[in-house]
């Protein structure tokens, strides 16, 4: 990667370039530091400073996309114009790889580029150049010096006009230009198919192992009995070329296909046993297992199995760590069989009412788990067996309940609150009067804001966790209104804020890290790689916030506590799930531990960040982006679902450039996470962050209900804003509530696209519910099903099935 810092068309004009010539996707995550700041917080450069395409980043920080700048160039780059009369004193960033998430530093440290000469040089200072005048300390220090310097006592006024000349003066930038080695890491796959199918001469089990590994490729294998899965040595005949390793297990060497492009070798093993068990060995150091375990294949039903079964395994490596023994995934026609078997058993049952509510509740949860597993087995396509299954559920009734934390399915959330709610001290109070008025429109559940005691008024800089007194109101209060939602029928999300938390005291470096209050924590409790605020903990799992220490979730002691106080919030206050923030900060299995161990009715995480663009321009395919989010599902085990960012973006650009063609992927789908995931996607198109007085990614102007009619009558669990609920599209919103209610759409309804074109976007909905986006024309088919006319408003309309 290159760092070059030129002068513009004058003095005044400079201009800071970052490039990187490896291929792929990459983002510049940069911010500014202004005169007279303490410490190394980022905060947002003006709006002239950013470069076309880029996206806020709460209120710290710019994510901008990398770009060639033209045809030829061997450098993705980004340039950022800025005026040296501002009183910006640094531009710090970090390069971010968008396709593998990779964060790219300098020495461990964000890269910083000093535009004033008495910076310190830190050791992550880019392009320090010998002839500036190097100040010890920071500007406060310098600010002293003056003032002492000043002798002649001219008063305040004079002091402040002498500091001012003095920024100027050491604002003698040098270009210059420097190169650094970055290297990233590519991911490579292979995969295993296992063919399994019964001899009818001999009653064995015959099972046709076949990889694209090249090489000698050795099969360490053995069967077992149940599924205990202990391995035994099965009776000879073995294939050629197999050894027996220790007397507990077989090798042999598979044999190469012609051509050269892979390799295989039939086994045959006893009907007796119930499963095949095996693991790849490449080399002494290199051994290819399943998920850190070995690869399982049940042969219990292979009586009754077709005359061929076939079940495929990817086998994902990393290029640059062939040596290193790696994750693989596992085959998922086993775990769809499983899936099928018990939606059969559930309709079954069903339709001769033989079964217990209890039952029918526990063969669903049973589906949902074995759908995460399959899901994180098979995630590089669309999880298509997640629809086989909700297409014959629902011609089931749902249970009440489905899966903890992701409710029942129909829940419709509203955010109780927007960025200025806190300052009438008495929100708590003036959202209890107003929760019979929602819970009649529909809303099934409701959002509240951080209850703790915060740094910040809003509520997203907590100290001390167990202080429930806020800006919001005190925690009789917080109790009060709880109590009211529960007495007219609606479920309460509790904003919990976990990745981060503002210090009560200094230590002995005057760093902000000594936590006070009933979780007296020590800087143990903090990262050790978040440089702002020197933690003594494990390196971060994920992405650091800036503004406050980031928590260590890989303590014990920490986790204990977070637990032991979410439980305390379930208990005490009455909260029925979480509003996870900021998720990006910390890994996933972290959020499975915490919500296992207070089994919320619904939870949902903000995971947030920067879609894909090329030139500025928003590429098409988003998969890569709703796959990060769809990770970090993922690793939290599908225990709650997450914002669905990527639709928010999409439908951007789709209608401000009327370009309804992006709401349908390549396959057909929606183009976001409710397409892969529905009943894990949390859908919206504005709250506290992106709308309200903060704006920082505001929905088109005019085109809200557009958005509304998209949300309302998709799959997915709808989230509507607190602001646009009382204002003037209240009764577009409302018949909209109506119509989703009435039609009994939820997260796992069915889709299809009829429409997707330059100017108009149609779909019908559980062949219910038919709508269309776009000033384009539509009309529902006529045919065997009549459609009667619902809503309609700017650039929307609705019918249903009459």
């Amino acid at each position: 990667m290159f760092v070059r810092l030129q002068k513009g068309k004058d003095e005044k004009n400079w201009q800071l370039s970052v490039g990187c010539n490896i291929p792929g996707k990459w983002i510049l995550h940069w911010g500014v530091s202004f005169v007279g700041d303490n410490g190394s917080e980022w905060d947002q450069p003006p709006k002239k400073m950013r470069p076309p395409g880029s996206v806020s980043i709460k209120d710290y920080a710019i994510e901008t996309p990398l770009k060639k700048l033209a045809e030829g160039d061997v450098f993705d780059q980004v340039n950022i114009d800025f005026d040296t009369r501002s009183d910006i004193a640094a531009i710090n960033f970090v390069l971010k790889d968008e396709e593998t998430g990779a964060w790219y530093q300098h020495r461990g440290r964000d890269f910083k580029v000093p535009l004033v000469d008495y910076l310190q040089h830190d050791g992550n200072v880019i392009g320090t150049k010998s002839t500036f005048g190097l100040w010890p300390g920071a500007l406060g220090q310098l600010s002293k010096m003056i003032l002492k310097a000043d002798t002649s006592q001219s008063g305040i006024q004079d002091s402040s006009s002498e500091s001012c000349e003095l920024k100027q003066e050491n604002k003698h930038l040098e270009g210059f230009y420097e190169e650094l080695p970055i290297v990233k890491e590519i991911i490579i796959e292979n995969t295993v198919s296992v063919s399994v199918r019964k001899c009818p001469e001999t009653a064995k089990t015959l099972l046709n192992l076949e990889t694209d590994l090249t090489g000698d490729v050795v099969v360490h294998w053995g069967v077992c009995r149940d599924d205990s899965k202990n391995w035994e040595i099965p009776a000879e005949p073995y294939p050629p070329e197999t050894i027996v390793f220790k007397n507990k297990a077989l090798r042999t060497l598979l044999q190469p296909k012609e051509g050269g492009k892979g390799c295989s070798r039939l086994f045959t093993v006893d009907e007796e046993f119930a499963g095949f068990l095996f693991v790849l060995k490449l080399n002494e150091n290199t051994w290819l297992k399943c998920m850190e375990n070995d690869f399982y294949i049940p042969l219990t039903s292979s009586s009754c199995l077709p005359a061929e079964s076939v079940q495929e395994m990817l086998i994902p490596g990393k290029a640059e760590e062939a040596t290193q023994e790696v994750s693989q995934t596992a085959y998922t026609a086993g775990i769809i069989k499983e899936i099928r078997n018990l939606v059969s058993d559930f309709s079954s049952d069903i339709s001769r009412k033989t079964k217990s509510k209890e039952a029918q509740k526990s063969i669903l949860l049973e589906i949902e788990k074995l759908a995460a597993e399959a899901y994180s087995i098979f995630r590089t396509t669309a999880p298509t067996f997640f629809e086989e299954a909700a297409v014959e559920l629902e011609e089931s009734k749902p249970p009440a309940k489905i899966s903890p934390g992701t409710g029942t399915g129909f829940e419709i959330l509203c955010q109780g609150f927007n960025w200025e709610s806190h300052k009438s001290g008495r929100w708590y109070m003036e959202l209890k009067e107003k929760a019979t008025e929602l819970s009649s429109l529909g809303f099934s559940v409701i959002w509240l804001p951080p209850p703790t005691e915060s740094v910040s008024p809003e509520g997203y800089m907590p100290r001390d966790l167990y202080n429930l007194s806020s800006r919001y109101g005190n925690i009789d209060e917080l109790k009060d209104v709880v109590n009211k939602f529960h007495d007219v029928g609606m479920k309460i999300l509790g904003d919990v804020v976990l990745n981060h938390r503002c210090a009560h005291y200094q230590n002995q470096n005057g760093v902000w890290n000594i936590f006070g209050g009933r979780l007296n924590w020590d800087d143990r409790a903090v990262v050790a790689d978040d440089p702002h605020f020197q933690g003594r903990g494990n390196k971060s799992s994920g992405d650091n916030f800036h503004a406050a220490p980031n928590i260590d979730h890989s303590q014990d002691f920490v986790r204990k506590d977070i637990k032991e106080w979410l439980c305390w919030l379930r208990n005490e206050i009455g909260y029925d799930g979480w509003r996870l923030d900021f998720v990006r900060g910390f890994w996933g299995g972290y959020v499975k531990d915490y919500l296992e161990a207070t089994e919320p009715y619904f939870a949902v995480g903000e995971y947030w960040d920067s879609l894909s663009y090329t030139y500025g321009e928003m590429d098409h395919n988003q998969d890569a982006h709703r796959q990060r989010i769809i990770d970090w599902i993922n690793a939290a085990s599908g225990t709650a679902g997450a914002f669905d960012v990527t639709t928010k973006g999409i439908l951007h650009s789709a209608l401000d450039r009327c370009e309804y063609w992006r709401l349908s992927d390549e396959k057909g789908k929606p183009p976001g996470v409710v397409g892969w995931w529905p009943s894990r996607a949390v859908t919206f198109i504005e709250n506290h962050d992106t709308g309200s007085t903060q704006g920082h990614w505001r929905f088109p102007g005019g085109r809200e209900m557009q958005g509304y009619a998209y949300i309302l009558t998709h799959p997915g669990t709808p989230s509507v804003f607190y602001d646009h609920i009382f204002s003037h599209y209240r009764q577009e919103i409302e018949a909209l509530l109506s119509v989703r209610k009435r039609n009994k759409i939820h997260c796992r309804s069915r889709v299809e696209i009829v429409k997707a074109e330059r100017d108009v976007y149609a779909a019908i909905i559980d062949e219910k519910v038919a709508m269309k986006l776009g000033p384009g024309h539509y009309e529902p088919p006529s045919g065997s099903q009549n459609w009667s006319f619902v809503t309609e408003g700017r650039d929307y309309k609705v019918w249903e099935a009459a």
